[in-house]
């Protein structure tokens, strides 16, 4: 058998587009599998879809009713005996980012011989190799799609960091909606040894024009941040580029974040934001803030940061508008009563599945309605480190 060292340099060497194809001949030669599959999951994260050669004529399956779905929820292997034959199913994650599942089929005798860790590793190597591939070939990016994007949807999910991140200190999962026609909300997000910078923004206007919008602002407070700007600076830099082009016609929203992973200190800024709510001890709260003005709105805004805390266990939300300003069909606003019992509802699922828990009931509430909005959730569970006041935990 291949040992996952060989298997990662195989990849390694392998063309973009091959690298499942290789994967495959491991699984096949190697380990005695007689079919192997790579799904991928969709931009809705609804579906899993099979990487295949172009066009993708192959069925997806479900992520909430197939045993792929059920390794991929519980990021942990899955396994369907039927007897004579075992399916194996291996979450490809990188970081906690969840890219998809690789599935392989086998005799019950050749099942029976199989470290089921090293099978873990290849599936790893697997999901670190597809991340770097996604610069040099569409193959993977093209099986997530479900339908066409449109062009801002195109933009927008081509600025995003992720859907999931996990490190010791931290869980992030964020979500939007409807992934194939969204508008204007983004979020971001980058981690250092000892701070972990999150921005979430809520988009103005639609189309083309809130796409680049949002690149504009992003953009801007990533130029900044990377040339080591405090949250203030970044503010005001990513300000000035927004009216610089906009001249105040146009603006945005936008919470920018920086925690620190040693004390749970949390420095903010509020530019007419997005609204943050904290699960803590079972009790849902807003974290209430000093609104500033939005991104763009005015030249030479000042900004100043606040600060909260975060405790280990807390579970913090951020929503968009496109959250709060949904209605039924007989025109009952999405209530605050209904946005806190979705929060603990929720309490049990993991930050990466979170988010697509909560824009679920959302759209069941909206019901036939077409949404007006896009609709942003961003789930952040809070650890910390050794030595850190310990938290009250989620209830």
């Amino acid at each position: 058998m291949a040992r996952p060292e060989g298997v990662e340099r195989i990849l390694r060497n392998a063309a973009p587009h091959e690298l499942f194809d290789k994967v495959r001949d491991v699984l096949l030669d190697r380990y005695r599998a007689h079919h192997v599959e790579l799904l991928m999951a969709d931009y809705a994260m609804t579906r899993l879809q099979p990487v295949t050669a172009l066009p993708f004529t192959a069925d997806p399956v479900s992520v909430h009713n197939s045993p792929q779905g059920r390794a991929f929820g519980a990021q942990e292997p899955y396994v369907s005996d039927l007897g004579t034959e075992v399916s194996l199913h291996l979450p490809v994650s990188v970081r906690g980012d969840r890219v998809g599942v690789l599935s392989a089929h086998f005799s019950a005798q050749a099942y029976e011989a199989l470290a089921l860790g090293e099978l873990q590793d290849i599936a790893d190597a697997l999901a670190h190799e597809i991340l770097v591939a996604e610069r040099d070939t569409d193959l993977f990016l093209q099986a997530r799609r479900a339908t066409r994007l449109t062009l801002a949807a195109e933009m927008q999910w081509q600025l995003l960091p992720g859907r999931s991140c996990s490190r010791p200190e931290y869980d992030l999962g964020a979500q939007l909606e409807p992934a194939y026609a969204i508008y204007g909300d983004s979020f971001d997000w980058s981690a250092s040894a000892e701070h972990l910078t999150l921005t979430v923004n809520n988009g103005m206007g639609q189309g083309i024009e809130a796409a680049l919008l949002t690149n504009l602002a992003v953009s801007a407070l990533r130029n900044a941040r990377r040339a080591g700007l405090g949250l203030v600076d970044q503010a005001s830099l990513a300000d000035q580029a927004v009216y610089g082009q906009y001249q105040g016609r146009q603006h945005l929203a936008m919470l920018l974040l920086r925690f620190s992973l040693d004390s749970g200190e949390v420095d903010i800024i509020d530019a007419g934001s997005p609204r943050i709510w904290r699960l803590r001890q079972g009790v849902v709260e807003p974290i209430e803030l000093e609104a500033q003005l939005p991104l763009g709105m005015f030249e030479d805004t000042v900004y100043t940061c606040q600060r909260f805390r975060v405790l280990p266990g807390d579970r913090l939300f951020f929503l968009s508008d496109g959250v709060y300003d949904v209605a039924s069909p007989g025109g009952e606003p999405y209530s605050l009563h209904a946005l806190t019992r979705a929060v603990i509802s929720t309490r049990l699922l993991p930050p990466s599945q979170v988010p697509r828990a909560m824009l679920e009931e959302l759209s069941g509430h909206r019901g036939q309605i077409q949404a007006a909005d896009d609709a942003m959730v961003v789930c952040l569970d809070w650890r910390g480190r050794a030595g850190e006041e310990p938290g009250a935990g989620q209830g």
